[in-house]
């Protein structure tokens, strides 16, 4: 397979070809949502041989698939209601991630589950993590990560100085992994559009249309960049929104569909070098599982649980939310946590999937995490679920839209590599080689491995053709400068916005939100995508001033006072108000 480059053009031709259908030209399948499970629906039908199309109203993982605690894992926390069969789903996806799927993307991280009591709590723990690692054995072949062993108190101190001495007699060390949720949405993404998928960002549904007996047989669509909208012919459509699952539902004038909530989780960052430690920490709250998870130069520590009543688009951390995570964490660190620790912060929305469907609905696949279901005749719904699990869920639901034909064309996405699999270990390598060519340090061909895998190479053709590119950003010097212009040539940026928040972490892995690199971003970005001084100008003020206004809404006490503090910055490309005349019909 050659790996496509995603570019305004790519987009373009896109849109063209989902315009140009029409009855007895339909594509078999739209997706509306580009979250991971989106996105995992596009790869797996495409790779049955459909004729596939993929829409999303924001950026790429603009929602809860970019602000996740960025972990693949069979969730401990399954194993005390009993769930063994979720865990077992879970952990072998976790494995098939790291050993065939994304092993440049997914990584092994080690955490430690601090006891207090040195008897009973040791065999109740240790028990339950030895059934976790006997349910990830049962995956075929070889065991990707390692058992899970009992950690004295010496032990413990020697891998994490910084826990507090009375927190804990001792600890189990048990293995999952980590992934960065946007870079792995992103790629499957880029992976369904080089097998054929057409893939359009920043472009919204604003209608389900149905043919004379009501079966749903294509959606209105709204370039959001140019306001220009059309009518896209489908066989099966599948709502894979979220927590947008209800209103998109609402679009088809159905009242069946499945029941979601909104549940706000918040994750902050600190500095690596403030917390002494080179494993993560699991804890347990009153409200959430408290993780402490060692990320490239910081930790990320989180998260929370509590109700969304606001607008779905732009979640904030408030500054109770960061204070509940820094209380939870100082109960077990050594030296406290204060805010001033907190060089950044994000808040997502879990789609919660609620018991029971709507009235008129059949469902075809339940479980604990996810549900597939059909309001009405060529609508498909899913909702629910983890990252964990995308293609599970993925598979579930393209089994359910086409029926019958599922059992001639079945999912091929256990053994498809995403696009940077394919050789990464060749280049892993090669890495030391590599450092030395261009100057960079192994931390820095690292960080490239695991963000682009065999990719790798076509950021080294950019920087062999231009070596200004080889270098590192002056105001973010983990990130080189060809890393920015490859986002822009080849990962589907169409905003300033879409780089910092989702190509890079920059808005919430530098205190200044990447601020200092905003103008040397803006320039490699506005060259490649012929941006001239007036847009490149917008664009900054435009992401700066979300930043200002995340910055002041995290200071803010109270999720409604919060949001209308961040709601003071307009969006660079807003999304069309659903029901809204101007968009009725097509």
């Amino acid at each position: 397979m050659k790996t496509v480059a995603l570019t305004p053009q790519t987009r373009q031709r896109a849109l063209d070809a989902l315009a140009a259908t029409g009855e007895g030209n339909e594509i078999d399948v739209l997706v509306i949502g580009g979250g991971v499970t989106g996105a995992g629906i596009a790869l797996d039908a495409v790779t049955r041989g459909l004729r596939v199309g993929i829409v999303e109203a924001q950026d790429w993982s603009s929602g809860t698939s970019s602000r996740s605690s960025k972990l693949v894992h069979g969730g401990l926390r399954y194993l005390q209601m009993l769930d063994f069969h979720l865990v077992h789903e879970a952990l072998t996806e976790r494995d098939l991630l790291l050993k065939k799927i994304a092993p440049h993307l997914v990584r092994p991280v080690s955490f430690l589950y601090p006891l207090e009591n040195a008897y009973w709590e040791r065999a109740y723990v240790g028990a339950g993590v030895a059934l976790y690692d006997t349910l990830a054995s049962i995956a075929p072949g070889k065991r990707a990560m390692p058992w899970h062993r009992h950690v004295s108190r010496p032990g413990m101190e020697r891998m994490f100085p910084d826990l507090r001495h009375d927190a804990a007699v001792g600890a189990v060390r048990y293995y999952d992994a980590s992934v960065d949720d946007a870079r792995l949405v992103a790629t499957l993404i880029r992976t369904a559009v080089s097998y054929g998928a057409y893939a359009a960002s920043r472009t919204q549904v604003v209608e389900l249309t149905k043919r004379g007996t009501g079966v749903v047989n294509g959606a209105v669509l709204v370039d959001l960049e140019t306001g220009k909208k059309f009518t896209c012919h489908a066989d099966q459509v599948i709502n894979a929104t979220g927590v947008w699952t209800e209103e998109t539902e609402a679009l088809a004038g159905t009242e069946g569909g499945l029941h979601v909530l909104a549940s706000k989780g918040i994750h902050i960052v600190v500095p690596r070098e403030r917390i002494r430690g080179e494993v993560g920490l699991i804890l347990q709250t009153e409200k959430s599982v408290l993780f402490v998870i060692p990320w490239s130069r910081y930790w990320v520590i989180g998260t929370t649980d509590t109700e969304w009543k606001q607008e779905l688009v732009h979640p904030v951390a408030t500054a109770e939310d960061i204070d509940y995570v820094i209380e939870h964490a100082n109960a077990v660190l050594a030296t406290p946590l204060t805010r001033d620790d907190v060089i950044g912060s994000w808040a997502g929305l879990r789609p919660l999937l609620q018991p029971g469907t709507k009235e008129g609905t059949s469902s075809a696949k339940v479980s604990r995490e996810h549900t597939v279901a059909s309001p009405t005749p060529g609508l498909t719904v899913i909702a629910g679920g983890k990252l964990t699990t995308y293609r599970v869920m993925a598979k579930d639901a393209v089994d359910f839209a086409i029926g019958e034909r599922s059992a001639s064309l079945p999912s091929l996405t256990d053994r498809i590599p995403l696009a940077g699999a394919e050789g990464h270990a060749v280049l892993q390598r090669q890495a030391a080689r590599i450092a030395t060519t261009y100057g960079w340090t192994t931390a820095m061909v690292d960080h490239l491995l695991h963000r682009y895998g065999s990719m790798l190479s076509e950021i080294i053709d950019t920087v062999e053709a231009d070596p200004s590119l080889g270098k590192p950003l002056e105001g973010a010097p983990a990130y080189l400068r060809a890393e920015v212009a490859y986002a822009a040539t080849h990962e589907g940026v169409l905003h300033l916005e879409d780089v910092m928040l989702h190509r890079t972490r920059l808005v919430y892995e530098q205190r200044d939100r990447g601020l200092g690199a905003i103008d040397e971003i803006a320039d490699l970005v506005a060259e490649r995508l012929g941006w001239d001084a007036k847009r490149k100008a917008a664009e900054i003020a435009s992401y700066r001033a979300r930043c200002e206004a995340e910055e002041a809404a995290s200071h803010e006490y109270g999720d409604e006072k919060a949001e209308a503090i961040r709601l003071k910055a307009a969006d660079i490309a807003p999304m069309v108000p659903l029901g809204s005349k101007e968009h009725a019909t097509a």
